[in-house]
């Protein structure tokens, strides 16, 4: 599934190869978590922004529209038009998150639906026939996040427990995978390295899932409180369990200076809600670091967002008319933030890995770290 083209240092030059097309890596995965970009972006403008593979929410799904509707439809695929690899993750993350009350046991998690209070009792068997139904390229396994940071004994329970849920995702997924109805016959399971801040509990969670010889495999549970810095740690000390043939992601990760650094440690794929999130309240990602859109010194400003981008809207439209917008209410103004964040962010992985296949990446880390996360 996975073919290393190139490295520099710890960095990958690599691609993905699946049922549903090609992914270059280092790749970020455009989320779409309800089956669409929040800014009103649709499977087409996907295409124009250089996304190459989209992330969708087993959860949510799953609770709207149903996830054994889309299967009645036909499969995420035909349902959002979108033809390229889709990753699905587990739910697990959105169940510690959205989840007031919660009850951890052997078997799962019970919890109230944060939109109508009804009762779901999700399973390692129940997230793999969710997203079997949703006929997803890539499965995550179901795993437990536990906050930063949290006890040491507690998180190692935690983690002992992701790695018991973990082998009951793969052969429940081996199952689907048989089935003469399932969509996606081919669908492949990544499985989750947790372990909190806990660098002797991330090795050894890493060194028992990496003998499943899975598709992928994640690294889960940062970027939720601690120090950027201390998630760097975490990176570098687990990096060396994780199969080197195997695609690496870190999930839910993050600014482009994290996805640079990230890349520098040797992680492949990255997905993260901030380019759409930050485009809809009009900070914009540029080569000169992040812009504010809505300061009034842009209100008479006929330059593009960024000069050095390619994207649709620096081509065509105004810094003074996308404030405009924006100042406005006007959903265009949203929809334009978002299509050039997301241009950005795959602009950015496609820089990187000409860089690295130029053997200059490292000149480039070196550079744009100190540049990409400044505000302007």
């Amino acid at each position: 599934m996975f073919e290393i083209k190139t490295t520099q240092d710890s960095a990958r030059r690599g691609v993905i190869k699946t049922v549903h097309g090609n992914v270059q890596t280092p790749a970020f995965m455009n989320v779409a978590t309800a089956g669409a970009i929040k800014g009103a972006l649709s499977a087409f403008d996907l295409k124009d922004v250089k996304c190459q593979i989209m992330l969708s929410n087993t959860y949510h799904l799953h609770l709207r529209p149903g996830d054994e509707n889309v299967k009645t439809l036909g499969g995420l695929h035909k349902f959002t038009k979108w033809d390229g690899p889709i990753l699905t993750d587990s739910g697990g993350f959105q169940v510690f998150s959205l989840a007031k009350l919660r009850n951890i046991t052997e078997e799962g998690v019970t919890f109230n639906s944060h939109i109508d209070g009804h009762k779901i009792n999700m399973t390692p068997e129940l997230s793999m026939q969710i997203q079997s139904n949703l006929g997803s390229t890539i499965a995550m396994a179901f795993d437990e996040c536990v906050e930063n940071p949290s006890p040491y004994d507690y998180t190692k329970n935690s983690a002992n427990l992701t790695a018991r849920w973990l082998k009951r995702c793969k052969t429940e997924l081996n199952r689907l995978n048989s089935l003469d109805d399932t969509i996606n016959k081919e669908q492949k399971l990544f499985g989750i390295n947790q372990g909190g801040i806990y660098k002797d509990l991330r090795v050894e969670h890493m060194k028992e899932i990496a003998e499943l010889d899975l598709a992928g495999y994640a690294i889960g549970g940062l970027a939720v409180g601690e120090e950027t810095e201390v998630m760097y740690e975490i990176i570098e000390e687990v990096m060396p369990y994780m199969p080197k043939d195997k695609p690496r992601y870190l999930m839910g990760v993050g600014t482009p200076v994290n996805i640079i650094e990230a890349v520098y440690r040797g992680v492949d794929m990255f997905d993260c809600v901030m380019p759409s999130r930050n485009a809809r309240h009009g900070h914009l990602f540029t080569w000169s670091g992040i812009r504010n859109i809505m300061n009034a010194k842009y209100e008479l400003d006929e330059s593009p967002i960024d000069e050095m981008c390619s994207c649709s809207v620096c081509q065509n439209f105004s810094r003074a008319y996308i404030r405009h917008l924006m100042k406005a209410g006007e959903m265009l103004g949203m929809r334009l933030c978002v299509i050039h964040n997301l241009h950005f962010y795959n602009t950015l992985m496609e820089r990187i890995r000409e860089e690295i296949e130029a053997g200059t990446f490292d000149k480039f880390h070196k550079t744009y770290r100190n540049i990409l996360g400044n505000r302007i």
